[in-house]
């Protein structure tokens, strides 16, 4: 058998404790073996680093992305976030929001980034806009990732008059909606229970997902036990938002602030899917961002107090496992069959991905290089 391309001695997140060869032929994986015959195609030995199949971005706003020198961020709260960006949103044209999105975008390419859900604003002031240039950019990018449009009211649906019928319109071109819900600190009130009744009457088990929900930092174990059974059982996932959430959250407070972000990797042993994701970048609502979901795993251990080598693992596989099965995306793992996507880690476990801040070295889509990082060198006195 002979094959495109062959990387040696490479670690499968998820197997990671040996070393496989992976075998690639027309853009798809068509073998993964212990070890494949020498001379059965060009070959690169990854000397037994961490391979993934890439990482999947379950949560983003492409479109509102880069806005800082536009926008101000002097209070840091959510209401300051929503109004200033309602404000700049007035001035968006397609030209504006393309060259802004592909800026992030590309970005997240090179930090190993091979799939991605991004939230599309509709509304009576942005109208279609933002629809229009985040398509564009899902077609001129085929080559390097797959981006899911999903359609996000930030102002609201139901109180924001004009706002149904533009969304109305946009559901004629197939796209997603997703949740924000339970942002806060009191859980009095918990939207998601009403999520879970609706997914449950209308059958929408393992499509529907939530983001955010910082509320559930809030409660004590039993009642985040409570709250992980009825997710798991109506099948609604939950995605965390490190960043943002612990920006924006407990502005009313003057000292011992709440972190007020969820502890999604307890949720995990109740069969709740999650995922970590990145939400915003370089805007009022999080004026950070390098786009990188190592980054985002590492920030949320840091916060969660993640120590144990299997719950770090976990925090890996929500920036990639975990994300695509959110996304229903049966095609993702480094298997036979498979699209060949690919993102070498300077690494060999995931636990150490996430503890190091591992640098993704270069990566594959469908079989085709798309980025190269070379790691950095010391130059030693002679």
């Amino acid at each position: 058998m002979t094959f495109d391309f062959v990387f040696r001695n490479a670690r499968i997140a998820g197997n990671e404790d040996q070393a496989v060869d992976i075998g690639i032929r027309d853009g798809r994986f068509i073998a993964v073996e212990a070890t494949l015959p020498e001379g059965s195609g060009p070959t690169e030995n990854l000397s037994g680093r961490l391979v993934v199949p890439g990482f999947v971005e379950t949560h983003i706003h492409l479109d509102k992305s880069c806005l800082l020198g536009r926008c101000n961020c002097e209070q840091g709260t959510l209401d300051e976030a929503i109004a200033e960006v309602a404000a700049a949103k007035k001035a968006f044209t397609d030209e504006d929001v393309y060259a802004r999105a592909r800026s992030t975008l590309e970005k997240s390419l090179k930090q190993g980034t091979t799939r991605m859900r991004t939230h599309v604003e509709v509304d009576p002031r942005v109208g279609l806009t933002s629809f229009r240039a985040l398509k564009r950019l899902k077609d001129d990018y085929a080559w390097a990732i797959d981006l899911e449009l999903c359609v996000f009211p930030q102002e609201g649906l139901l109180d924001d008059p004009g706002c149904e019928d533009v969304m109305i319109q946009a559901l004629r071109f197939d796209v997603d909606i997703d949740f924000h819900l339970d942002f806060g600190l009191d859980p009095a009130h918990l939207d998601l229970v009403e999520v879970c009744r609706l997914t449950d009457q209308h059958g929408l088990g393992g499509r529907v997902a939530i983001g955010h929900v910082t509320k559930l930092s809030a409660v004590p174990p039993q009642a985040l036990e409570a709250s992980a059974k009825r997710l798991a059982a109506a099948g609604v996932a939950i995605t965390v938002l490190p960043s943002t959430d612990l920006f924006l959250t407990a502005r009313d407070h003057d000292h011992n602030v709440p972190r007020g972000v969820t502890p999604v990797h307890r949720l995990l042993a109740h069969g709740v899917n999650c995922s970590i994701s990145t939400n915003n970048v370089l805007n009022p609502f999080t004026p950070f961002g390098d786009c990188s979901l190592i980054r985002m795993a590492n920030l949320y251990a840091n916060i969660a107090q993640v120590g144990a080598s299997v719950d770090l693992a976990a925090c890996l596989d929500m920036v990639s496992a975990a994300s695509a099965k959110l996304l229903n995306h049966r095609d993702y793992g480094i298997a036979v069959g498979h699209p060949a996507d690919l993102v070498v880690l300077d690494c060999e476990s995931r636990a150490q991905a996430v503890c190091e801040l591992a640098q993704p070295i270069f990566g594959l889509k469908r079989g085709r290089r798309t980025f190269d990082r070379p790691l950095p060198r010391l130059h030693h006195p002679a």
